[in-house]
C-alpha cells in the first residue's frame, strides 16, 4: 500500500454490505485498497467496476477477472458503466481528495513540502494546470477561488499580490509562488494557510466541486433500489454537499413537499458520521481529516 494507504479501509467497505453477488464501483481506485477489500467480499458471480483519471494508478490494476478499471474520471461514471453494459449497481464507494502517491512524488506539485513546477493536476493529460491558474486567471478569478475554496478571508490581498508579481516574470513554481504570497503568511500559522492555497488552487484545477456535485446526481440514477453509498470526504466543502445530497438529494434549498407536507428524498443515511481512531491517524497521519458518510438508496 505504499502508493496510497487507504483509510477507514474496513468500515468504509463494512457500509456498502457487500452481496457476494452484486456489483459495486470504487471511484477512486488509487492504490487499490479499498477495491482489494470489496474483491475479498465478492463472490465469484460478483463484479466490481473501478475508475481513476490518473494514468499512474493503472500500474496498480488488479488480475482478477470480476475486476474492471476505467482509466476516466468518476464524473463520468453513468456513461462509462453504460458503455460497459451496467445499468444497475449495488454499492458506490468514493474516497475523495489526493492519494499518497499524487502528495509524495514532488514533480506533481500537490505537495507544500517539495519545490515544483505548479501543476497539481490529477488527470495528467487535462490542459488546466496551476501555472495556467496562477498566470492567467484575472485577480477577481483568483479572489473567489481563494475565498470559496481555500475560506482565506485575506484572498483579495493574495490575488492582488499574484496579479502584480506576474507583471514582470510568470510564477513558475511552488518556491515562487511562496515568495510572492510570504508577506501574508505569519510564520506561526505559515503551514496552515499554505495548505488552504494550495487546496483552494488544486480544487479550481481539477473542478473537484463540479466533479462531486456532478457524481452525486448520477448515483440517484446508478445505484438499484437498497444500494449503499460509502464517501469519504476530506475537507468542510465535500463534506457539507454530501451531507446535504444525503439528507434532502439537493445542493441547495429545500426538498418540494407533496399536498400532505410528505417529502421524497433519493437517500436514508446510515448510521452517524464515521471519522478514523487514534490508532489509525497514528499509523496514516493524512486519515486525521477523513469523514465517512454512508446512504442507502431508497
Amino acid at each position: 500500500m505504499e502508493y496510497h494507504n487507504p483509510v477507514l479501509l474496513k468500515e468504509t467497505v463494512d457500509g456498502l454490505a457487500i452481496k457476494p453477488d452484486g456489483v459495486y464501483v470504487d471511484v477512486t481506485f488509487g492504490g487499490g485498497g479499498h477495491s482489494r477489500e470489496i474483491l475479498e467480499r465478492l463472490g465469484p458471480k460478483g463484479k466490481l467496476y473501478a475508475f481513476d483519471q490518473d494514468k499512474d494508478a493503472l500500474l496498480n490494476t488488479i488480475d482478477d477477472e470480476r475486476f474492471v478499471l476505467i482509466n476516466e474520471n468518476f464524473r463520468f461514471i453513468k456513461r462509462f458503466l453504460r458503455f460497459h453494459g451496467v445499468r444497475k449497481v449495488d454499492g458506490i464507494l468514493g474516497d475523495f481528495g489526493v492519494s499518497s502517491h499524487q502528495f509524495d512524488v514532488a514533480e506533481r506539485g500537490f505537495s507544500t513540502r517539495f519545490e515544483a513546477d505548479l501543476d497539481m493536476r490529477m488527470n495528467q493529460g487535462d490542459e488546466l494546470s496551476a501555472y495556467h491558474v496562477i498566470n492567467e486567471y484575472d485577480e477577481s478569478d483568483l479572489r473567489t477561488m481563494f475565498f470559496q475554496y481555500g475560506e482565506l478571508r485575506n484572498a483579495p490581498k493574495l490575488a492582488r499580490a499574484i496579479v502584480s508579481s506576474r507583471k514582470d516574470k510568470p510564477i513558475k513554481t511552488s518556491a515562487e509562488l511562496k515568495e510572492v504570497l510570504k508577506p501574508f503568511m505569519p510564520k506561526y500559522k505559515e503551514h496552515k494557510i499554505l495548505a488552504q492555497i494550495y487546496q483552494a488552487i488544486r480544487i479550481e484545477v481539477n473542478q473537484e466541486i463540479e466533479v462531486l456535485k456532478e457524481f452525486l446526481m448520477q448515483t440517484q440514477n446508478v445505484l438499484d433500489e437498497g444500494g449503499r453509498i460509502s464517501l469519504i470526504s476530506y475537507h468542510s466543502l465535500e463534506d457539507r454537499l454530501v451531507k446535504r445530497f444525503i439528507r434532502s438529494g439537493l445542493f441547495e434549498g429545500e426538498p418540494e413537499k407533496d399536498m400532505y407536507g410528505n417529502v421524497s428524498v433519493p437517500f436514508k443515511k446510515v448510521g452517524g458520521l464515521i471519522i478514523p481512531t487514534d490508532e489509525e491517524i497514528k499509523v496514516n497521519n493524512r486519515a486525521r481529516s477523513a469523514k465517512l458518510r454512508i446512504a442507502k438508496r431508497i
